[in-house]
């Protein structure tokens, strides 16, 4: 009974943790639905029946000037479609239905579709189509037809129960009457086919088009047969989530039906999500520290009904600490999509913080967001020193926005000083940031250089620059120039430039470098081959030329010192060959001593070698024959 508790208590408490869940982060906004508008609109320019239809739906044309030119524009692109005929037969009379085309549509074409539903229709598709094709002509179906194409889809889903079959399936039973609900038991083998993306999204192989088919169809199947919602609350999160990854779609179809899948999410009352997400940056000033929400459906609009109450947990993600578990999240009375937390009352300071918000115990979202401080120059000085630390160190007080007024002067032998003191100015306390830049400015050469300033043990930030050794990077130009400093933080709302002073610099004249010009054309890049290797002296080739033909001097010199054996040499064609053959092998060989690379070499030498094999074959067998012959006669 213990065990039995326990597996009750967790079911319960997953599934509170679902049901509370139901959130996104975004939503289709007016620059998306603007966007998918203008797809509607080029979508009537196209020479795509399909999607003229699709954006007739969503466009109602009033100027007769456009519609009589689309009304024979689809005429046309009907005869030469390649698409189903049952499918092209409904987007073009749903097109002329939606234009409100004065031309009627040819009778022969609407005797096809009337007779279609007495003939034994294909696929679920077919009949799908065909269905909704009469529904368009506001033609009813009488309760036998509807029977037999019950029964023929039945026999269609036995055989083929592919996903696609299944969607036309859902969408079309809602339209064939109670002898279709049959269908609504099939809702959950499609839904558990549904492949889930990153833990994220869920989503049907085929992609946007097939996702929204039988995510459409299956609300639509149970809605008509008082059946429970398809999916489950997370389900219906990761499938918003899914449609919304979607939002660039560029073709009128795609648009269509991604917006009434939103449609259909957004209607489920019990397992609808809702997105909650921070407006603007997420940047607050600590001075009024405002946040600012929006609660809205998936398409933008306000939750009807509207959440009873909104309450949000505010952390202090640097130590985890919490301002507040429960602060009211109240609507703006103007605009109802709109809710506002003032957190003055808590007196944030500066740092990364979330809000863990509520509605009605229903939605939770966790929102993140900033308190940006205000950083204040409690002291800056500047001066000059010596290098050589000879002589104490001149050091001015500016004030913050003020200027030096007078002109600090440093040669080569000085450097120069900064100290600036930061503080946060609502605590008065020691302020690091992110960026400290103290910027050096030539107007008369519009030249700059930036240095780091470092902050030290003291949390003071620091400036120490020897002039004669940072001559290079100023090219040894001598000058006026303008001191900056820079403070920039992501957690600051008056990051500032300051002009702090003036200072003339003097570098050594003689180490003193023109700029050099980059301007005009660069020299001219000519690409250079490996020189070759110098070739031996002359004497030393031919003596090398000379060992090689030696081996055949001294075969000649033998041959005739010995005498050479030519009885057996016959006049038959394999003789003649061999010997040819072989004397070409030799010819072609020294060719490719005097020009020839290997590879033209190897191209010469497979067909004389085979026919010099050939040959030789035929001649040693006819000398092997030959010799047997002799054998017997002794």
């Amino acid at each position: 009974m213990l065990k039995l508790g326990l597996v009750i208590f967790c079911v319960l408490v997953a599934s509170g943790t679902t049901w509370s869940a139901r959130t996104v982060d975004s939503h289709l906004g007016q620059k998306d639905l603007s966007r998918l508008q203008k797809v509607f609109v080029d979508g009537f320019g196209s020479s795509d029946l399909q999607s003229i239809f699709f954006s007739s739906l969503n466009i109602q044309l009033t100027d007769a000037t456009q519609k009589e030119p689309l009304c024979k524009k689809i005429a046309t692109l009907h005869s030469e479609s390649k698409l189903n005929s049952f499918e092209k037969d409904y987007y073009y009379i749903g097109a002329s239905r939606n234009l409100g085309c004065s031309t009627k549509i040819d009778e022969a074409l609407l005797s096809k579709v009337y007779s279609s539903l007495n003939s034994e229709l294909g696929t679920s598709q077919e009949i799908f189509y065909r269905v909704v094709t009469h529904k368009v002509l506001g033609v009813e179906i009488n309760e036998a037809t509807q029977g037999k194409l019950v029964k023929r889809l039945q026999e269609l889903l036995k055989k083929d129960d592919t996903l696609s079959g299944l969607g036309y399936a859902f969408n079309v039973a809602p339209l064939l009457g109670a002898s279709a609900s049959f269908i609504a038991n099939r809702v959950e083998d499609a839904i558990v086919q549904a492949d889930e993306v990153d833990g994220k999204l869920l989503q049907f192989e085929g992609g946007l088009s097939i996702t929204s088919l039988i995510i459409n169809g299956a609300f639509g199947v149970s809605k008509t047969f008082e059946k429970p919602v398809p999916v489950t609350a997370d389900q219906a999160v990761k499938f918003a989530n899914y449609f919304l990854s979607r939002r660039s779609v560029q073709t009128a179809k795609g648009a269509h039906v991604l917006i009434e899948a939103l449609k259909t999410i957004s209607g489920a009352d019990k397992i609808a999500p809702v997105c909650v997400q921070l407006i603007g940056n997420g940047q607050l000033d600590a001075q009024s520290p405002t946040l600012n929400v929006a609660v809205v459906d998936l398409l933008g609009k306000p939750l009807s009904p509207a959440p009873k109450a909104i309450n949000a947990k505010v952390i202090r993600k640097k130590d985890s600490s919490v301002l507040t578990d429960k602060i009211p999240v109240a609507s703006k009375s103007s605009d109802k999509t709109t809710y506002v937390a003032d957190l003055a009352s808590l007196k944030p300071a500066r740092g990364a913080y979330q809000a863990e918000l509520s509605a009605d115990g229903v939605y939770t979202q966790t929102l993140q967001f900033k308190v940006l401080g205000r950083v204040k120059v409690q002291s800056l000085e500047v001066g000059i020193a010596e290098s050589d630390a000879s002589a104490a160190t001149r050091k001015q007080s500016v004030t913050y926005p003020g200027k030096l007024p007078e002109v600090l002067s440093a040669d080569s032998t000085q450097k120069l000083l900064l100290k600036a003191i930061l503080v946060d100015e609502s605590t008065s306390k020691p302020l690091a940031v992110h960026q400290a830049f103290v910027r050096l400015y030539n107007k008369k050469t519009d030249k700059e250089i930036i240095f780091v300033a470092e902050q030290d043990s003291s949390k003071a930030y620091k400036f120490d620059m020897d002039v004669g050794n940072n001559g290079k990077n100023f090219n040894y130009q001598s000058g006026t120039y303008s001191i900056f400093l820079t403070v920039g933080d992501s957690s600051l709302s008056n990051s500032f430039e300051w002009l702090v002073a003036e200072v003339q610099l003097k570098f050594n004249d003689d180490k003193e470098v023109k700029p050099k010009t980059t301007s005009g054309p660069l020299p001219e890049i000519i690409h250079q081959f490996r020189v070759p290797d110098k070739r031996p002296p002359r004497i030393v080739s031919d003596i090398f030329t000379g060992l090689c033909i030696t081996p055949l001097v001294l075969l000649f010199v033998f041959w005739g010192k010995l005498g050479i054996n030519v009885s057996n040499l016959t006049l038959a064609p394999s003789t003649i060959g061999f010997h040819l053959g072989f004397g070409g092998i030799l010819v072609l060989f020294f060719v490719f001593w005097l020009q020839l690379n290997m590879f033209q070499t190897l191209r010469l030498l497979i067909p004389i070698a085979v026919f010099t094999f050939l040959a030789g074959n035929r001649l040693l067998r006819g000398l092997y024959a030959q010799r047997n012959s002799k054998t017997s006669a002794s």
